[in-house]
């Protein structure tokens, strides 16, 4: 382990570039927007504020509308054909200012612009554009820093998953007793007490797996023939041996 952990590059400000520029759970697709955190960015940050702040500044211009004009019932909406704009009723035609302009007519309601509203209008829309062409950018200027550090990052992916693998296995091995296998150049095998890693740990809480033993040698033993009735551990016993064989193998 020490040995893998001595190959590890240092990419702690990589790291915390990452972290600073990027949302703790970021969208599954970047077209969504909303990966780039907030305080990274000053433009940005400015930029979201406005397109948030659109609810007040609307329910403000409503509440300022229906004071100037004496229409209680006056409503500001919005749809995708005109953008926004203020609905009055039939019964407050009269009341209505002159700097309205007429957009569309409904059967019991007119519906019209104002070059305020239109005014913010511009500005949300284009402030939702911006945000959309900067967050992109901010996010491809943070893939070409990433880049400079491929080659480091992969050979840390690679370090850590051996790493993984090895702690993974000696934490099996701990919780399950397992023994150091000796590995010699003679062609033997010899099982003392083996279990079936797999079986063992499906086991309900309380039964104990009964262990096997087995030896293996060109002078004694090449071959061994094992009866039994169905469902009585013959193929679970092949199997144990082969997998402990690869435990061994593999180091665990």
């Amino acid at each position: 382990l020490n040995r893998l952990v001595d190959r590890l590059h240092d990419t702690s400000e990589l790291t915390q570039l990452i972290r600073r520029a990027l949302v703790e759970d970021p969208p599954i697709s970047i077209s969504k927007g909303g990966y780039i955190r907030e305080t990274y960015h000053a433009e940005l940050d400015e930029l979201r504020q406005l397109a948030r702040s659109g609810k007040s500044w609307i329910a403000g211009l409503q509440k300022k509308e229906r004071q100037r004009t004496g229409i209680p019932s006056l409503k500001i909406g919005y749809n995708n054909v005109f953008g926004y704009y203020l609905e009055v009723t039939k019964t407050h035609q009269d009341k209505v200012p002159e700097d309205y302009i007429r957009k569309q007519t409904l059967v019991n309601a007119e519906r019209y612009v104002t070059p305020e509203l239109k005014e913010y209008e511009e500005k949300v829309l284009a402030a939702e554009e911006k945000i959309e062409a900067l967050e992109r950018e901010l996010f491809e200027n943070l893939q070409k820093q990433v880049l400079t550090q491929a080659r480091e990052v992969q050979e840390n992916a690679r370090v850590l998953a051996m790493v993984d693998i090895a702690t993974g296995l000696a934490d099996v091995a701990v919780r399950n007793n397992y023994t150091r296998p000796a590995l010699e150049e003679e062609p033997i095998l010899s099982l003392k007490e083996s279990r079936h890693p797999v079986v063992e740990t499906l086991l309900p809480l309380g039964e104990r797996f009964t262990p096997n033993d087995l030896e293996m040698n060109p002078e004694k033993s090449q071959i061994h023939i094992i009866t039994g009735p169905n469902m009585s551990g013959k193929s679970t016993f092949l199997r144990q041996v082969g997998l402990v064989v690869v435990l061994a193998q593999m180091g665990s």
